[in-house]
């Protein structure tokens, strides 16, 4: 059986919930979640050690311990960003497979930084949105998009990767410039790709997901994600775990982080263009 260790902001929240059972089932009990660290315990959950007991896990008091005693890695923490560099540095410079959660940096310099850090090192990498995996969005026709409109819930901060990450993976891994187009309830991105064509995301509250792409051709068709994404990109992390090979390229990754950061940055002036770095 092959180990995998955790290393969180705090253990008890939805993603390190799910992931090892999932991941025990994918595998058929060949990997389990063995080992965790948490740097601090839920405010408003259960501690740490709790949260190891009930799941089965032995707590450890140290992201080196981790990394040590586990086969594959994965730096959680999928709301708290910020705390990326800090939590997966150690991993990073381990050699071993790991995965760091959505969203996978608060910034494109500390994306590039992870990455950068994992080359230099030899350690297989990657992060995503689950959202990605869909088999609709997989299978979806890339040749000839002219336009897409994303629309999903959540905000902003937290949910943004889940509308980017699906269409950068679809159009391409230049986006050229932002413009902040919506309003303080339903926050909304228009994303222009270097070659002209353009994305628009939309967060309403109570929404799915959902993505309408338009062709050259003048056909458009409707996409919503029906199908088990979690369940695929789990498959997708084992296989990962597997082989050592990461499925989606660090281009893609950093370009998502550069929107959303800047999408950020051009909430602060609405209706105005603002340009992404290039380098």
């Amino acid at each position: 059986m092959k180990t995998i260790g955790f290393i969180d902001y705090f253990l008890d929240e939805w993603h390190a919930n799910k992931y090892p059972g999932w991941i025990q089932q994918a595998t058929d009990g060949a990997m389990k979640v063995a080992y965790a660290y948490g740097k601090k315990d839920s405010e408003q959950g259960l501690d740490n050690a709790t949260w190891c007991r009930n799941m089965g896990v032995e707590l450890l008091a140290s992201i080196e311990e981790v990394i040590d005693k586990s086969d594959y890695l994965i730096v959680l923490s999928p709301d708290h960003p910020e705390f990326h560099e800090e939590l997966a540095i150690p991993a990073l410079k381990s050699g071993k497979p790991t995965y760091v959660d959505k969203t996978f940096a608060p910034d494109r310099a500390t994306a590039q930084l992870l990455f950068d850090t994992a080359a230099k090192h030899g350690t297989p990498l990657y992060s995503s949105s689950a959202l990605r995996f869909a088999t609709e969005y997989v299978e979806a026709d890339r040749q000839g998009i002219e336009s897409i409109c994303s629309m999903g819930p959540g905000t902003y901060a937290n949910y943004s990767i889940h509308q980017i990450e699906p269409i950068v993976s679809l159009m391409g891994s230049k986006p050229a410039r932002v413009m902040y187009i919506g309003t303080k309830q339903s926050p909304a991105l228009l994303i222009q790709f270097s070659d002209g064509r353009q994305a628009t995301i939309n967060h309403f509250a109570d929404s799915s997901f959902g993505l309408a792409i338009g062709y050259e051709s003048g056909r458009s068709v409707h996409l919503k994600p029906e199908s088990n994404f979690f369940g695929l990109f789990i498959d997708n992390l084992v296989q990962f775990f597997k082989s050592g090979q990461p499925t989606v390229d660090p281009s893609e990754t950093v370009a998502v982080i550069t929107i959303i950061e800047y999408g950020g940055k051009a909430a602060l002036t609405p209706f105005q263009w603002v340009e992404l770095p290039q380098d």
